[in-house]
């Protein structure tokens, strides 16, 4: 066990160090100081309440996606389809947040929204779920497939008439279906979008991380990502544990609109809360499961995105986006769970041998 903690240990501090000799790599082809662009991205980021409150706004969403990630996880699946599981939600709460009347009191259109977002994530990751319970089709294929799906299905959903006349927005929801901005009680944040979908996200965190894995089903999935074979010799059904765990997955990252739709916006449109699915991957590899490596991770990513903005007059905010990504595959590579995730694809050259 301790040697299993000093190799996850190793593998968050490789993953940090790699993203920040990329950040300083980056930095320095662009003629800049690393020590003054590292000053300058904390001084716009937790330096001030406005930087702070986009932080924790560009965090909820991500930490949405990376509880759902970890879900997923404990089952032993890699759910890569939070980022369309998410942007299927959007569209949904957007189209029946717009529909409500006016007069719709919040006390009604939050919970109204809020299922509805969870809902649609689940139904849109129930398909890879199926496939992966009676198929046995690889989960990773099956949810890369399903948000290249949900790209098109929204643009498609949009053209035809969601989206408001010579935009591509969707029309208001109502104003009860809002969430508060945070500055309705902290006025500092004013200007900010944070919003209480943080709260929300905290929530499902606590659930996700403390209730869950003590029920029946949370302790079987968790036993099934450690061995299926020996859960079905003692008559646990691995298939019916897989599909639940996959489609909470999808309801939790169907949640993760709640923050850019209902907290954000009021409306959807295309590209809105784009990367946070993606993004959630290496927010539950740095996790580790804990609800503190959780949080933790989501705000460095946040911290990224809004330090992009904040260091735009000196190099493109892109290069945080090139920053995070290294973080991610360096993370990925050292991560046990991602290697035996990979030792299970399929392989084209074995499969085309076995053909007779």
């Amino acid at each position: 066990m301790k040697r299993e903690h000093e190799a996850e240990a190793l593998s968050v501090v490789t993953g940090l160090a790699a993203g920040w000799l990329a950040f300083a790599v980056i930095v320095w082809l662009h003629g800049e100081s690393p020590r003054e662009m590292a000053g300058l991205l904390v001084g716009g980021t937790w330096g001030t309440a406005y930087g702070a409150g986009q932080v924790i706004f560009k965090a909820t969403p991500i930490l949405f996606c990376g509880i759902a990630v970890h879900i997923g996880l404990r089952a032993g699946l890699f759910n890569i389809g939070a980022e369309g599981q998410m942007t299927i939600a959007s569209l949904v709460i957007a189209a029946v947040g717009a529909s409500l009347g006016a007069s719709t009191p919040a006390l009604l259109a939050v919970p109204l929204m809020l299922g509805c977002a969870a809902i649609a994530g689940a139904l849109w990751a129930a398909v890879p779920a199926l496939l992966r319970a009676k198929l046995g089709a690889h989960e990773v294929i099956s949810t890369i497939m399903t948000n290249r799906i949900a790209d098109a299905l929204v643009g498609v959903a949009l053209g035809l008439g969601l989206a408001e006349k010579g935009t591509v927005r969707s029309a208001d929801i109502a104003k009860g279906a809002r969430l508060p901005r945070l500055e309705a009680f902290l006025p500092s944040l004013r200007g900010s979008a944070a919003n209480t979908s943080v709260f929300v996200a905290l929530v499902v965190l606590l659930l996700a991380t403390v209730l869950w894995p003590r029920s029946r089903a949370g302790r079987e999935q968790w036993l099934v990502g450690l061995n299926p074979v020996a859960c079905a010799a003692e008559k646990i059904s691995v298939p019916r544990r897989l599909a639940e765990a996959l489609i909470v997955s999808g309801a939790v990252a169907g949640l993760a609109s709640a923050a850019t739709v209902m907290g954000y916006k009021g409306y959807y449109e295309g590209g809105l809360g784009a990367g946070a699915g993606f993004t959630g991957l290496a927010v539950a590899l740095l996790g580790r499961g804990r609800t503190s490596g959780l949080i933790l991770a989501a705000l460095l990513f946040g911290t990224l995105d809004q330090g992009g903005l904040a260091l735009n007059a000196h190099i493109p905010r892109e290069s945080m986006q090139v920053v995070q990504a290294v973080v991610i595959v360096a993370v990925a590579l050292g991560d046990a769970r991602v290697r035996a995730f990979m030792a299970r694809m399929p392989r084209p050259a074995a499969a085309a041998k076995a053909q007779p």
